[in-house]
């Protein structure tokens, strides 16, 4: 037996194929190639770990912007009815100033008899017509002036009370194109008609066109001769 052994090992050491222990250069290939393997695997499966996970983050991303829209749809829907109900209170409020202001201005200004109050002034429309002049005299006669119109609205109102082309206090007698009111201020609010004043247009047969009136066939001012014979209007504050 002893024998046997001894040969066996000595054609093992003889012949080097027969060996079963590989420790050289072709084991150390097998490593790498299994290393590689293994690399592979672990990026493989953090490419799949960053493909779900970045797929859950986009579905999360989709429903909130869902939801946002949906938040950002009603907040529009409630912006629209808010504002809608803040223009109804405006108008409601304008509404009632106007109406406040009217009873007020009827229970504080007391005018005189053949008088008619609006914004806190009281009017007279004269029953005759005369020259500027003429007409400022009977106003201040009266404790007042001719009509100073300061606002859109007494523009609305004065068309309203006069009838025919009527005196204002407006005039540039002082100075040719410096129109001011008979109250010294200047000329700020214009409702001049179209080319309008024109002084005439030079024509001799009107002469110089100083003072203004109003048209109430269009609402608007023109200028004249002082010396015209017109109806006019007072004004003053009670």
């Amino acid at each position: 037996m002893e024998e046997i052994s001894a040969s066996a090992e000595s054609a093992e050491q003889d012949n080097p194929k027969l060996s079963t222990h590989h420790t050289g250069p072709k084991s150390r290939k097998e490593n790498r190639y299994l290393g590689v393997i293994v690399l592979w695997s672990l990026l493989g499966v953090l490419l799949l770990i960053g493909f779900v996970t970045y797929g859950v983050h986009y579905f999360i991303m989709i429903e909130e912007r869902d939801s946002l829209n949906a938040n950002l749809s009603t907040v529009s829907k409630k912006l629209a009815v808010m504002t809608e109900e803040r223009d109804l209170l405006r108008a409601n409020f304008s509404e009632n100033l106007k109406k406040l202001e009217v009873l007020l201005s009827s229970l504080i200004i007391q005018c005189p008899a053949g008088w008619s109050n609006f914004s806190y002034s009281c009017y007279l429309l004269s029953g005759s017509s005369g020259p500027w002049d003429a007409a400022r005299r009977d106003c201040r006669d009266r404790g007042a002036d001719l009509v100073v119109i300061d606002c859109a609205k007494e523009q609305e109102y004065l068309t309203r009370l006069t009838k025919t082309s009527t005196w204002i206090g407006l005039h540039d007698i002082e100075e040719e194109g410096k129109w001011k009111w008979v109250d010294g201020t200047p000329l700020n609010l214009k409702y001049w008609a179209d080319d309008q004043p024109d002084n005439g247009s030079g024509d001799p047969r009107w002469g110089e066109e100083d003072c203004a009136h109003i048209r109430t066939s269009d609402s608007t001012w023109n200028d004249v001769s002082c010396r015209d014979f017109l109806p006019w209007v007072c004004e003053k504050i009670p």
